[in-house]
């Protein structure tokens, strides 16, 4: 059995599946792990905009900053058993490439901006691109 990289419970694990599927299901099992990537990064971050977040559920209702998903209605679908799975996943520490350091991602109308908020594109899946800190700005992810 893994580890959780971040403390959790029952409840925070199913608000972060909760909102992987409300902003990745069209990407598929991989780009919703993705945004766990993110979600599980900026609780880990203690950095920039997340200095304060400790919790999932700290993460997941971050205003400013947050994510669109909880102000639009679609977050509010239940988890399912398979979303919970991938949301357990992204807990253990599993990470995936272009989102494995990443704070931030976005479904640009075009290409991925060199920059976003001042961090990197790392790379895009599908219909995000993911942003990442330098390891000076954020050594802790």
């Amino acid at each position: 059995m893994k580890i959780a990289v971040i403390k959790t419970n029952d409840a925070q694990t199913a608000l972060l599946a909760r909102l992987m599927r409300a902003e990745a299901e069209g990407d598929g099992e991989l780009g919703m792990l993705m945004v766990g990537n993110v979600g599980v990064n900026r609780v880990r971050a203690d950095c920039l905009d997340f200095g304060d977040i400790r919790t999932l559920e700290q993460m997941v209702f971050q205003r400013p900053g947050g994510f669109e998903a909880t102000t639009k209605g679609y977050f509010y679908q239940r988890a399912r058993s398979q979303d919970i799975k991938l949301a357990k996943r992204a807990i253990q520490g599993e990470r995936f490439h272009p989102a494995t350091r990443s704070l931030w991602f976005f479904m640009p109308a075009g290409d991925c901006p060199a920059q976003w908020y001042g961090q990197w594109n790392t790379g895009r899946f599908k219909s995000h691109c993911f942003f990442s800190p330098t390891e000076s700005d954020c050594p802790q992810i």
